[in-house]
């Protein structure tokens, strides 16, 4: 008479049936798969429009930046601004002149910007512009430590979306010098973060310059040039 406080019987679970070697190997491969995809899907974005890597190739950037060392460059800010003087762009060298470097990814530093007039007098930047029309000597000298090219005169007027890029070693440096100014559409980014060699890894910055007048005395400028160094 008490059997209704008594459970009630469960039925009987059925027996799963067994999962097949080949169903849990294609279980596997499909999760893979969509790791794989979630993965690219975020990695892909990132390389192609915000970061990229990039190794330095040759000497023409030394002592700043030397053979194989690994650099991020920044791909994003230029969609918002603009290149400014002294920053280290990446850029395509899209032009004739660039010889056996076209369609190459070459490692500047830009010095002249839109709408200026440069001209290199005997290895010294001077630059007119809206701002400093009586012109101005650029000092490079913090980087410039192996000395200066001393080139036949150089004189350009760059349009609005032209900048000219030089290196750092000017004794072997392949640059606006020798192929012209580049266009702001080949450049792809600013070089950003530094990666190796670990001893000097971190943020890239940009000089500041100390603009010269024009009626300075140009000596101390140019007190090492390439032929002294390489001797």
């Amino acid at each position: 008479m008490f059997s209704f406080f008594l459970p009630k019987a469960q039925p009987e679970a059925e027996n799963p049936e067994p999962v097949t070697k080949a169903e849990g190997t294609l279980d596997f491969l499909w999760e893979l798969m969509k790791v794989v995809i979630i993965s690219l899907a975020i990695i892909l974005p990132v390389r192609y429009f915000l970061v990229q890597p990039f190794y330095v190739n040759g000497a023409s950037m030394e002592p700043t930046y030397f053979e194989s060392d690994y650099l991020i460059v920044d791909e994003l800010s230029y969609r918002f601004e603009e290149p400014e003087r002294g920053t280290v762009i990446i850029f395509k060298c899209s032009s004739p002149a660039c010889g056996a470097s076209r369609g190459s990814h070459l490692i500047k530093r830009v010095v002249g910007l839109p709408g200026e007039h440069l001209e290199l007098r005997r290895g010294l930047l001077f630059i007119q512009n809206a701002a400093r029309p009586e012109g101005f000597y650029l000092d490079e000298r913090p980087y410039l430590t192996r000395g200066i090219y001393e080139h036949d005169v150089v004189s350009v007027d760059l349009g609005s979306d032209e900048y000219f890029v030089m290196g750092d070693n000017r004794c072997v440096s392949f640059a606006s010098e020798d192929f012209g100014p580049i266009k702001r559409s080949w450049i792809v980014g600013r070089a950003w973060i530094r990666g190796w060699p670990f001893t000097k890894a971190g943020f890239i910055e940009s000089p500041t310059y100390t603009l010269l007048p024009p009626t300075t005395d140009e000596a101390p400028l140019r007190k090492q040039n390439c032929i002294d160094y390489y001797q």
